[in-house]
């Protein structure tokens, strides 16, 4: 139970429970490493986009447009031995 001060009217109670983020990760599909990826899809672990954006990837990423800002990202890095981003 909470106790209040003398005289006041409203509690604040602080909640601890985390709770995943709603956005972008539902609507896009991200890029981030293959290798990530499956380990995250596999184990059920966050991974992390170019982006920035911390998730747990549960869908195929094909059926969604790529993010904007990943694509943006990914497009802007000098090219390597990579054959293409890994989403």
């Amino acid at each position: 139970m909470v106790q209040l001060a003398p005289g006041s009217q409203t509690a604040v109670l602080e909640r601890t429970e985390v709770r995943p983020e709603d956005g972008d990760h539902d609507r896009f599909s991200h890029y981030v490493p293959k290798g990530k990826l499956m380990e995250a899809m596999v184990n059920g672990t966050p991974v992390v986009a170019l982006c920035g954006k911390v998730w747990v990837p549960t869908h195929n990423p094909e059926k969604y447009p790529v993010c904007p800002t990943c694509k943006e990202i990914w497009e802007s890095l000098k090219p390597g031995n990579d054959k293409g981003p890994d989403r």
